[in-house]
């Protein structure tokens, strides 16, 4: 498995906070975050040393929009080192050693992920949610001049129809943004 030498790959909040959903309302529904983790592993082992990993933390504290929005979400606005907010345990062991980017919004896209991506012009996105956090930084990213692949497969929604409603949705912005699968990626 080949991945191009000047492509880095970004995976965005594969948290528990988003897989658990049993106790999480922000989770992807019944377990469907799990159904990424063969394709998200098989990436980051391809992209070696070329992975950045994010987390979404909530603000501390919440200010402008963010306190409306948490008046619906008061479980969710807690610290930051909240073990919420850690990744999985797959995806932390596969984290160890790289970037971690933890950002109270739901675009990581910004100066942070820019340099520790060390100013790479191409990026594969995987993550959750497709419709959330994905499409924010996916979006931020293209109009920065940084193409991006989005893999659909490493890839969870709020629901299997908003999942195909952003990547949709991200297929407009073709050619910066492409859709594609990790098979392919991996070529």
């Amino acid at each position: 498995m080949t991945v191009p030498s000047d492509e880095w790959l970004v995976v965005i909040d594969r948290q528990k906070v988003f897989a658990e959903s049993d106790w999480s309302d922000w989770a992807c529904p019944d377990g469907s975050f799990h159904t990424t983790d063969a394709a998200f592993k098989a990436l980051a082992e391809a992209y070696g040393e070329r992975v950045v990993y994010t987390r979404y933390v909530a603000p501390t504290p919440a200010k402008d929009a963010w306190v409306d929005y948490f008046k619906d979400w008061p479980q969710f606005l807690v610290p930051p080192d909240d073990p919420m907010y850690d990744l999985t345990e797959d995806t932390a062991a596969l984290a160890a050693g790289h970037p971690i980017v933890s950002l109270d919004t739901f675009g990581k896209w910004g100066s942070e992920l820019a340099e520790a991506i060390g100013g790479a012009k191409k990026i594969a996105l995987c993550g959750v949610a497709t419709d959330c956090c994905v499409i924010t930084t996916a979006l931020a990213a293209a109009d920065a001049g940084v193409a991006v692949r989005v893999a659909a497969d490493a890839c969870q929604g709020s629901s299997p129809e908003n999942h195909q409603r952003a990547l949709d949705t991200m297929a407009l912005f073709a050619p910066l943004i492409t859709i594609t699968d990790s098979a392919t990626i991996l070529g």
